[in-house]
């Protein structure tokens, strides 16, 4: 069985984004947050289901998309790793020396 992981990151980013919507619209900020949750639930049986990131162009970094968001996700044996959620508007940069989303 595949186990996904969430890193730091994500979870960081996921709270910012349920923050964010939540100063206009709380009962929208938790539909969100549940729709990308719910989306990555589909890796476990599908994990390459995900296109390959443009930006890094890795076999193993992919990404899904939930309405505005990029779910970040790489594959490693037996294990998910969720990187980051992007809000799709904004340029997706990496970190050259750390390898990290900024």
């Amino acid at each position: 069985m595949v186990e996904i992981i969430w890193t730091s990151s994500a979870l960081t980013d996921l709270n910012e984004i349920g923050e964010f919507i939540a100063l206009d619209s709380p009962k929208y900020a938790e539909i969100t947050v549940n729709k990308i949750y719910s989306r990555v639930g589909i890796l476990p049986k599908s994990p390459r289901i995900g296109r390959i990131v443009p930006e890094i162009q890795d076999e193993n970094v992919r990404e899904l998309i939930e309405g505005n968001y990029r779910i970040i996700y790489e594959l490693a044996p037996n294990t998910i790793y969720i990187l980051t959620i992007h809000h799709s508007s904004r340029m997706l940069r990496v970190n050259p020396e750390t390898g990290y989303f900024t």
